[in-house]
């Protein structure tokens, strides 16, 4: 497991703010260095895609770019991140630069892994890198992707598309989800759980939870679902039911059941499921913990039962899983250790 080098294609000179953001996060989830997380950090290369050969450069609607990389700065890299494309690139009223497409083919034929976020997608799959695969983009786009790329077989119903070397997401927040989800595939549940965690989001959405879903409008004096799956995710050794989690949110079962569906496109056995699950990934990769007891911790019960379930959704066993982080387990360990001995590890400065 290793971060290796990403590169992101800004096209244009200037970047209108929609599009800010999705350049914004790919830039602050793999540019800034958290070496108490994984050292090396991911590098990262900004390059810039120059217009169409014959367009209008877009009148100043946002903010300009400077940066030492040119579409060469894709050679060589691990990772090709598209979070964007010009509004007139979507609409089909501009066609996408010829030099950016030839660029991306070759990254996807040496076998970079190949990113786009929302819009970013018509890239992609103009240069023929979606054909055939299952995709997606923000459901406002979706249509027309659909409409040009009909060889693209698109999605507008999940959050991102993981389709091995090649990743698709929706758009705006989706991005963010994706990102954390190359940082989990990368470095592990635990490094991309604690990078959420200094992001202040969500651990992990799964990527076929649905774009936008229906979330009731709670009554007053109702603090929603998010206290009591807080409190859950605090008691996952325990054995929790759906009646307890009904109970402590003030709620039928079926209540529960409804509001917990909508709110994450999960019922509550499956939430329950994902966040042991995820426990147990970070177990194994922060402390050197047996498996019996890492089983205990996360609520999956026996150290077989871990492993029925761990493979069955991860495709390797626990003590595989652990292999693939060498030293951290160890470092987790001695951590501990010095905790108990009453030396505290310094907590890094942001």
């Amino acid at each position: 497991m290793s971060a290796g080098s990403v590169a992101v294609v800004a096209i244009d000179d200037d970047i209108p703010f929609w599009d800010l953001y999705e350049l914004g996060v790919v830039c602050t989830v793999f540019g800034i260095p958290h070496p108490d997380l994984a050292d090396p950090w991911y590098e990262l290369r900004l390059c810039a895609a120059p217009p169409s050969e014959g367009q209008p450069a877009p009148a100043p609607a946002g903010f300009t770019m400077r940066t030492p990389y040119g579409l060469e700065g894709l050679d060589g890299a691990d990772t090709v991140i598209v979070p964007s494309v010009p509004e007139a690139c979507v609409d089909g009223e501009r066609e996408l630069p010829d030099e950016l497409l030839h660029a991306l083919r070759r990254a996807a034929d040496r076998g970079a892994r190949m990113v786009s976020l929302c819009a970013g997608a018509f890239a992609l799959a103009a240069a023929g890198i979606l054909d055939g695969r299952r995709a997606t983009a923000h459901w406002m786009h979706t249509e027309a992707l659909a409409r040009r790329h009909p060889e693209v077989e698109v999605d507008d119903s999940v959050l991102y598309v993981d389709d091995g070397n090649v990743l698709t997401s929706a758009g705006v927040t989706a991005g963010l989800d994706l990102c954390l989800h190359l940082v989990r595939r990368d470095l592990g549940a635990h490094v991309a759980n604690q990078l959420a965690r200094r992001l202040v989001v969500p651990a992990h959405r799964p990527g076929g939870q649905a774009q936008f879903v229906e979330v009731s409008v709670p009554p007053s004096g109702d603090e929603g679902l998010a206290p009591v799956l807080q409190w859950a995710t605090e008691r996952l050794d325990e054995p929790l039911t759906v009646d307890d989690l009904a109970a402590r949110a003030g709620m039928s079962p079926r209540t529960f059941y409804r509001r917990l569906h909508a709110a994450t496109g999960s019922t509550p056995l499956q939430w329950l499921l994902a966040q042991r699950l995820s426990r147990a990934q970070s177990l194994l990769e922060a402390t050197a913990l047996p498996v019996e007891r890492v089983g205990e911790l996360s609520g999956l019960g026996t150290a077989a039962n871990l492993r029925r379930h761990f493979t069955l959704h991860f495709g390797v066993t626990p003590t595989d899983y652990r292999r693939a982080f060498p030293g951290r387990a160890a470092h987790g360990a001695d951590r501990s250790q010095r905790t108990r001995r009453g030396e505290h590890p310094r907590t890094p400065k942001h």
